[in-house]
């Protein structure tokens, strides 16, 4: 089978490890063939580099590299994000492609005319959550299956937990993973969380790995807080994660937070918003702990409250390990092979 995945993004974020994972895992497969249409300065080049038989096309918008595609005689087509549902959409009208969409943003999908036709046109639809799923069906434009996203199955090595808790000896770690992107991943409730605790909880450090737009506003907000550390980005994250003693994310809105998976497979315990897809593979007192968004004082709550009772943060930590099975790249790729062949 020849497929053509489309990521039109141009940076690399939660879609395009999805898209990279997808198309590792299928690459095993002797029976299917593929190509990824991108930007030729995105990130997923470098990233896919290596994989066999995996061949590129330009595609720096979404009018670009329809007719090297058009060559290739593709069974099927699959848009990866927003832009790329619009380049399959055009290509399916130009060349016959039949062509599937995931949708992985928790927002309803604005009804317009553009969106109606290309959505209404696929042969699949697809959400990463219940919640997406639901907004989606709510727009009537077609059948929608749901695929969750994977964990990434991140390398770990032993010598940079160790380094990380050296570097804070004595300290209670509570990570948090993700762009600096307030309006979207809540840092500021998690640094308000940590103000509440600075003098109840003294032992406790909260780290920040990541970077992004409201970087110095963050630093800021929390340059009087001892408590509190920015690291920056770090290309390793699974050499930190299991180092970490709990893992706090706070977000605002979210299609799923598939860094939740990787974090579980870690062995951390998770508190997190009860927003968006998160509830979906956080089930609270069960898998890990969640909160109402935008609470600093139930944050910091659940935050001391997994501090104080090490029982049940080794049982969230577990039952969050037992569900993994269903959320590795093999399993997806499995689900996505399933459609593929629905369409051909």
């Amino acid at each position: 089978m020849k497929i053509i995945h489309v990521n039109l993004a141009k940076g690399f974020r939660g879609g395009e490890r999805q898209t990279e994972l997808l198309i590792r895992a299928l690459a095993v497969r002797q029976d299917a063939r593929q190509w990824l249409a991108c930007r030729r300065d995105s990130p997923l080049r470098a990233r896919l580099a290596e994989v066999s038989g995996l061949a590129f096309i330009d595609a720096d918008h979404q009018l670009s590299g329809h007719v090297q595609a058009g060559r290739l005689g593709a069974d099927v087509i699959h848009a990866h994000d927003a832009k790329a549902v619009h380049w399959a959409g055009l290509h399916h009208w130009r060349h016959g492609v039949p062509y599937l969409l995931t949708r992985r943003v928790d927002a309803l999908v604005k009804d317009k005319c553009s969106n109606r036709l290309f959505y209404r046109s696929a042969a699949w639809r697809v959400a990463i959550s219940s919640l997406i799923k639901r907004q989606l069906e709510a727009r009537n434009w077609g059948e929608v299956a749901l695929i969750p996203s994977a964990l990434s199955g991140l390398k770990a090595d032993p010598a940079g937990a160790k380094a990380l808790r050296a570097d804070f000896p004595g300290k209670y770690l509570v990570g948090h993973v993700g762009a600096l992107v307030d309006r979207h991943k809540g840092q500021r409730v998690l640094i308000d969380a940590a103000r509440r605790l600075q003098q109840t909880r003294p032992d406790l450090q909260v780290l920040f790995f990541g970077q992004g737009e409201d970087a110095k506003v963050l630093e800021a907000a929390a340059a009087d807080l001892g408590n509190v550390t920015f690291m920056g980005f770090k290309d390793n994250i699974g050499d930190y994660l299991p180092g970490l003693d709990l893992f706090a994310f706070p977000s605002r809105n979210e299609g799923l937070g598939s860094v939740l998976l990787d974090v579980m497979d870690a062995g951390v315990p998770i508190v997190a918003s009860q927003v968006g897809g998160i509830p979906d593979i956080v089930r609270d007192d069960d898998t890990g702990l969640l909160v109402p968004p935008g609470d600093a004082e139930a944050l910091a709550a659940s935050i001391a409250r997994l501090h104080d009772d090490p029982d049940l943060a080794q049982r969230l930590a577990d039952g969050a390990s037992a569900q993994l099975d269903r959320y590795t790249p093999k399993a997806m790729a499995e689900a996505y092979w399933r459609l593929y062949r629905d369409m051909v």
